[in-house]
């Protein structure tokens, strides 16, 4: 009868859970200490009480939240600069990829061997913005393009990969 076990089933599963609010805290951890160090630690800064109030809807701790605020502040958040990338995906739909990161060389690397991998590859700057309109925090796709079923599970499979990347904070795409 072996894995039957009931707490096998259940640490399994909290594994499961728990990567991904791990993946998704480790990405709040570097918004907030950015807007930290832009806010220089003043935690009425406008942006900076944005980014924790999202932290916040997702569960974060208040302890996390905290030690990323002190870290922006106190200067050891790197020079993290943020990045938006450029491509088209399968079927031509055009992709926004905004990014946090502390090394864009390796990100960029990242980025287009993942591409690559799928025979797309990053698009000119400007190639694809011109299909979004920029809304208060996020992207907004001013036209759609319609894609096939096998073009909508590849392009859903390359969103889920990228999304693995700890340096992408978010994808926008014009897909239907």
């Amino acid at each position: 009868m072996s894995g039957h076990n009931k707490w096998s089933q259940i640490k399994n599963k909290k594994a499961v859970t728990d990567g991904k609010r791990s993946k998704i805290f480790g990405k709040f951890s570097k918004l907030i200490a950015l807007e930290s160090k832009k806010a220089a630690g003043n935690l009425a800064s406008a942006g900076l009480r944005a980014v924790i109030e999202r932290a916040k809807k997702e569960n974060m701790q208040n302890e996390l939240i905290e030690r990323a605020v002190k870290k922006g502040a106190g200067g050891d958040a790197g020079d993290m600069i943020s990045v938006l990338y450029e491509a088209y995906g399968p079927g031509g739909c055009a992709m926004l990829i905004e990014g946090l990161t502390d090394n864009n060389n390796r990100t960029v690397a990242e980025i287009k061997h993942l591409l690559s991998k799928r025979g797309l590859a990053l698009a000119g700057q400007g190639a694809a913005l011109w299909a979004f309109s920029k809304s208060a925090d996020r992207y907004e796709p001013q036209t759609t393009v319609p894609l096939s079923d096998e073009d909508g599970e590849a392009l859903s499979s390359l969103l889920e990969e990228l999304d693995d990347n700890d340096d992408i904070q978010e994808v926008y795409t014009n897909a239907e």
